[in-house]
């Protein structure tokens, strides 16, 4: 049995959600494969004492400023918290190398962005030749020091033809890159609506013939959803707040003209997204991934708020004809009466579109690690030099 470590973190919902995604194929696809999940926090702080200290886990800072919206200047302070990574390096590796030396994994696969250069270093000089591969569930990087690491002899995933250029500029052979058609998505995603458009709005209070739009803004919702209900009354809507049930009443008290429908957190994203004809969100990569998948055209928005990771995925919108971008979510609604008119020519491009990633990726690891295996029987002309350990016993 080989053992498969999938790296994530808490930080958005992207990572997690790709990881169990992943993990659920797998199960299906290889049996003889053992899938464990590494949340990095609880390897770097396993006593979970920066939560005790502080009061919220490291990624919840960051996942409150998405729900409110508090998005400007992140761009800084990325450069900020890569300049404390690369000084926590030592500590960061030596941490890692522990972890590695006591569950031996057999292929590790980073689904996060920033630590790849720690985690990178901590396999290869734990457990030399198991392969370390980072996944991105970006569109593209965002470098320096976001996804892709020059001068690491691992393997990425891309799924978008940018990264893929992105890798190769940075030096990286063909080999170690492996394209995939698009994003992992869960893969309920695939299966088809248990009932039809007409008969699930009608349960829904929304009307069957009425155009509709679904807005959504990741796990937390945002209150970017309220400006955008007070500007279109008149257009009948679907709201998913995810767990701020604090905007889902307001979302509820605002007065409209025509049916609307809010929810709270779901796990059935993708029969509501059946429901709907175009969507309305931020430029994430995972919710714009599943929306133009169930053949949704998107509105999305680019401005200083952007996060400059998600900068990239409004270009993809443009480039493939999937949707609008506006430079703010209080144009909103010429927005929404152009994606109407525009819809059977949106609608076609977004029906265009096969991402089949989440199928892919477990061929892809496949011969990953068959390439290590075959390489691990190959006779070497070098003596391997045995790792010292007692660089670990520092905490």
């Amino acid at each position: 049995m080989k053992t498969i470590d999938f790296v994530y973190f808490n930080a958005g919902g992207g990572h997690r959600a790709s990881a169990e995604a992943l993990q659920a194929v797998l199960h299906k696809e290889r049996p003889g494969w053992r899938i464990r999940l590494v949340h990095l926090f609880d390897v770097m702080d396993p006593n979970h004492s920066f939560q005790r200290i502080t009061g919220f886990a490291p990624e919840d800072l960051y996942n409150q400023r998405l729900k409110r919206g508090w998005t400007l200047g992140l761009a800084q302070e990325l450069k900020i918290l890569q300049s404390m990574i690369r000084l926590a390096h030592p500590t960061l590796v030596r941490r890692l190398q522990q972890h590695w030396l006591k569950t031996e994994p057999d292929l590790v696969v980073s689904l996060i962005p920033n630590f790849n250069r720690a985690l990178f270093e901590s396999v290869s000089t734990t457990l030399p030749g198991v392969p370390y591969v980072t996944l991105l569930t970006d569109l593209a990087d965002h470098p320096p020091h976001f996804w892709i690491e020059p001068d690491q002899a691992q393997h990425f995933i891309c799924g978008t033809p940018k990264a893929v250029v992105q890798a190769r500029e940075m030096g990286h052979s063909w080999s170690r890159i492996h394209p995939t058609s698009g994003m992992i998505l869960r893969p309920d995603f695939y299966q088809p609506p248990t009932v039809n458009r007409a008969d699930a709005r009608q349960h829904h209070g929304l009307d069957p013939k009425r155009p509709t739009g679904l807005v959504m803004f990741g796990g937390h919702g945002s209150s970017t959803m309220l400006q955008i209900a007070r500007q279109l009354p008149n257009h009948q809507l679907i709201f998913v707040c995810g767990h701020n049930l604090a905007l889902a009443q307001q979302l509820q008290a605002l007065p409209s003209t025509a049916p609307k429908l809010v929810l709270g957190f779901r796990r059935d994203i993708p029969d509501i997204m059946h429901m709907a004809d175009f969507f309305i969100g931020k430029p994430g990569p995972g919710s714009l991934s599943e929306a133009v998948h169930l053949g949704l055209p998107v509105i999305v928005v680019r401005n200083a708020w952007t996060m400059p990771q998600e900068r990239y995925n409004t270009d993809w919108v443009l480039e493939n004809g999937f949707g609008l971008v506006c430079k703010r979510f209080g144009a909103m609604r010429p927005a929404v009466d152009n994606m109407l008119i525009r819809l059977d020519e949106l609608r076609a491009n977004v029906h265009r579109y096969n991402n089949r990633a989440v199928f892919e990726v477990p061929a892809i690891l496949a011969r990953i690690l068959n390439q290590s295996l075959q390489a691990a029987t190959e006779p070497s002309t070098h003596e391997p030099q045995p790792y010292d350990q007692s660089c670990l016993t520092a905490s």
